[in-house]
C-alpha cells in the first residue's frame, strides 16, 4: 500500500524559509534611513506582547547592529535614482547600485532592497547572490536567515545551510529538537541533488540518533530510497522508544504494504490509546477505501465527539452519509460543514461542492426552492467549473418547477469555449427535455449533439440510455461500444450493455461477460453488483443471484436492487421478505418504473 500516509510536519524551520522570496519581500525600502520590520502578528500573540512595544524592541535591536553610515549628497542621488529607474521599468542597473552601496556601506537593508528587485525582475542567481549578502551582513538577522536557507536550499550548492542547521540543533531543548528535525527534513526535500541532501541530513541527526525523532526522520529518508524493510526498523524502533507516538505509528503504516497488517497495528495502538486522532483517521482513511462505509463514519463520528466543529470530519461524514444513501444525516452534516465554515471566514475551505450536494438533497425530498436557496449562496470566487456545474443545477431546479422556457435560456446563456462544456449543456437540456415529457425532442437534440461532439464519451453514453428508453436498441449498442473504444475503462459502458442484454433476456452469456468487465474495473460498486445478480438471475443461478443482489442492498438501498432482490426472493418462495423489499422501495420511489413492471410482469399488487 503505497503512499498511504503521509507524516504532517509544521510549517517551515525558519517561520517562512520554506517561502519563496518572491512571496515574501515585498516591502520596499526607500533610504537608509528608512526601515520597516515586519512581525507577523501572530508572532506577537505568541509572545503576549504588545504590538507597538515588540516593533519598537525589534527597532531597537536592529539599530543596534546596523552600520553607523552617513547619507551623503552623493549616496542619496544614487539611490534616488536607483529608485526611480526601477519604478520605470529597468532593474539591472538599480540592482547593482543596491548591491554596491550595500558593500560598500555594509548596510544589509539595501542587500535586501536588491533582492527585492532581483526578485521582481525574475532572476533567481541575482535574489541568491543579494540575499547572501543580506545574511552575511546580518547574521543574526532571523528574516535574512529565513530567505537565506529558502533561496540555498533549491541551489546547485546546499553546503552553506549546513552550519545554520547543525547550529539550530545543537542550541536547541531537546522538546524542540525533534521538531526541527522534521523541519529540516522537509526543507530539504527541495534540494536538487538529492544524494547530498540525504547525505548532510544523515549527519545533521547522528549526533541525537537513538531519539524518536531521529528516527522518524531516518525512516522516511529509507523509504523515500526505497528500503521499506530499513524504514520498518526504524520506525518499529521509533515506536519502542515512545509508544503511544502518533507519528510513530502512521511511519510504521507508511513503511507496511500490507493493508490487514496495518490495521492491525492501528486497532492495537488505538486499544492502548484511544485519543489518537491522527491514527483513528488514518484507520477511517483505509475504511473508506475498503468501502467499509458504515465503519468509516463510526470512526470519523468518535472523532467528532471532541471536535464537533471539524470541518473535515463534517464533510467526510456528509459524503459518506450519501454512499450510505442516509438522505437525512448527509444533509444534516452538510449543513452543519457549511454553518461552521460561515462562522469562520478566515478558513480558506470552499463550500460550494456542499451547497450542490445540499440542492440536491433538498431536490430529492422535493424541496425545489430549499435547492435553489442552497444555489443561492455558492460564493462568486469559486472554481469556475463548479460555478458552471452550479447554473446546470439550477437550469435542472428551475425545469422540475415546471418552468422549462426559463430553464433553457439560462442553459442558453451559459456561453463557454469549452467543448466539454458545451456538451454537458446539451446534456441538461436534454434531460430537462426528457423530464418535461418531451422525450422526442430529447432524442433529437442529443442525436445532434453526439454527432458534433463524437469523442466525448459522456455524453455518447448519455444518448445510449435515452435511445435505449427510446426502444432504440442498436442505437443504444452502438453508443456504448463507441464509449469502450474511445474509455476502455469505462465500467459504466460495459455493464450498461450487460445489463441491458440481461433485462431483455438476450445474448445472456454476452451479456455475462461484459458484467464480469465491469465488475473486475469496479468491484465496489453496488450498481454492477445489481446487474451480475441480475444476470445470474435470467442464467438460472438464484442462490448467486441472490448473494449479489444483497451484497448490493447492503452497500446501497437503492430502489431497484430492491425489486431485483425482491424477484428473487419470491422466484425462491420467500414471499413475504420480497413484498416487504418492494414496499421498501414503493415508499423511496412511488413512480419506479421496474417497480410497476415487475409487479405487472408477476401479476402482482402491494
Amino acid at each position: 500500500m503505497e503512499n498511504a500516509f503521509v507524516i504532517v510536519t509544521l510549517s517551515g524551520l525558519l517561520t517562512a524559509c520554506a517561502v519563496a522570496p518572491q512571496q515574501q519581500l515585498q516591502q520596499p525600502v526607500a533610504s537608509v534611513k528608512e526601515e520597516a520590520v515586519p512581525l507577523a502578528q501572530e508572532q506577537a500573540e505568541d509572545l503576549a506582547l504588545d504590538e507597538e512595544e515588540t516593533l519598537a524592541k525589534a527597532r531597537a535591536e536592529l539599530e543596534a547592529r546596523l552600520p553607523k553610515v552617513e547619507l551623503s549628497s552623493t549616496m542619496l542621488y544614487q539611490l534616488m535614482k536607483a529608485e526611480f529607474e526601477f519604478r520605470t521599468g529597468e532593474w539591472q542597473g538599480p540592482y547593482l547600485t543596491m548591491l554596491s552601496l550595500a558593500q560598500q556601506t555594509r548596510d544589509p537593508r539595501l542587500a535586501r532592497r536588491a533582492a527585492e528587485m532581483a526578485v521582481a525582475a525574475k532572476q533567481a542567481d541575482d535574489t541568491l547572490a543579494a540575499v547572501r549578502l543580506w545574511h552575511d551582513l546580518d547574521p543574526e538577522s532571523e528574516e535574512a536567515t529565513q530567505y537565506f536557507v529558502g533561496m540555498v536550499v533549491t541551489s546547485e550548492n546546499i553546503a552553506d545551510i549546513e552550519p545554520i542547521f547543525e547550529k539550530r540543533l545543537r542550541e536547541a531543548t531537546p522538546g524542540r529538537r525533534g521538531l526541527l528535525m522534521f523541519q529540516m527534513q522537509q526543507l530539504l526535500t527541495r534540494a536538487k541533488d538529492k544524494d547530498a541532501a540525504g547525505a548532510m541530513l544523515e549527519r545533521l541527526i547522528a549526533p541525537y540518533g537513538e531519539t524518536m525523532e531521529a528516527r522518524i526522520v531516518r525512516a522516511q529518508s529509507l523509504l523515500a530510497r526505497g528500503d521499506k524493510a530499513g524504514a520498518q526498523q526504524q520506525a518499529r524502533a521509533a515506536l519502542a522508544a515512545k509508544p503511544d507516538s502518533e507519528i510513530a505509528a502512521l511511519m510504521l503504516a507508511q513503511a507496511i504494504e500490507d493493508e490487514d497488517q496495518i490495521m492491525a497495528l492501528f486497532d492495537q495502538f488505538l486499544k492502548n490509546n484511544p485519543n489518537a486522532r491522527e491514527v483513528r483517521a488514518a484507520r477511517a482513511r483505509i475504511l473508506v477505501n475498503r468501502k467499509d462505509y458504515p465503519a468509516a463514519r463510526q470512526e470519523f463520528e468518535v472523532l467528532l465527539k471532541d471536535q464537533p466543529d471539524n470541518v473535515a470530519h463534517l464533510y467526510a461524514i456528509g459524503i459518506l452519509a450519501t454512499q450510505m444513501n442516509d438522505a437525512i444525516g448527509a444533509e444534516n452534516y452538510f449543513t452543519r460543514f457549511v454553518e461552521v465554515l460561515g462562522r469562520n471566514p478566515e478558513d480558506e475551505r470552499d463550500p460550494s461542492r456542499a451547497l450542490l450536494i445540499l440542492s440536491q438533497l433538498a431536490e430529492e425530498r422535493g424541496d425545489l426552492n430549499g435547492a435553489l436557496q442552497w444555489l443561492d449562496k455558492v460564493p462568486d470566487g469559486t472554481d469556475q467549473q463548479t460555478l458552471f456545474s452550479s447554473q446546470l443545477r439550477r437550469a435542472h431546479v428551475i425545469g422540475k418547477q415546471g418552468d422549462l422556457s426559463s430553464a433553457r435560456r439560462l442553459l442558453a446563456g451559459l456561453k463557454t469555449e469549452d467543448a466539454s462544456q458545451q456538451a454537458q449543456v446539451a446534456v441538461a437540456e436534454s434531460q430537462l427535455l426528457r423530464d418535461a415529457g418531451r422525450t422526442q425532442e430529447a432524442y433529437k437534440l442529443m442525436e445532434a449533439a453526439a454527432k458534433r461532439f463524437p469523442k466525448n464519451a459522456d455524453l455518447l453514453y448519455d444518448f445510449a440510455l435515452l435511445a435505449e428508453k427510446m426502444g432504440r436498441v442498436d442505437v443504444m449498442e452502438q453508443q456504448l461500444r463507441e464509449v469502450m473504444a474511445q474509455a476502455p475503462d469505462n465500467h459504466h459502458a460495459y455493464n450498461a450493455l450487460g445489463y441491458s442484454l440481461a433485462e431483455r433476456n438476450v445474448r445472456l452469456q454476452e451479456a455475462y461477460g461484459l458484467i464480469a468487465k465491469a465488475m473486475e474495473m469496479a468491484p465496489g460498486d453496488p450498481f454492477i453488483m445489481d446487474s451480475m445478480g441480475w444476470i445470474h438471475y435470467r442464467l438460472g443461478n438464484l442462490e448467486e443471484a441472490e448473494k449479489h443482489l444483497r451484497r448490493a442492498y447492503s452497500l446501497r438501498r437503492d430502489p431497484e436492487i430492491a425489486v431485483h432482490l425482491g424477484e428473487v426472493l419470491w422466484k425462491k418462495g420467500d414471499k413475504l421478505a420480497a413484498q416487504q423489499l418492494w414496499r421498501e422501495a414503493r415508499a423511496k420511489d412511488p413512480h419506479n418504473d421496474t417497480l410497476r413492471t415487475t409487479l405487472a410482469r408477476l401479476g402482482l399488487s402491494l
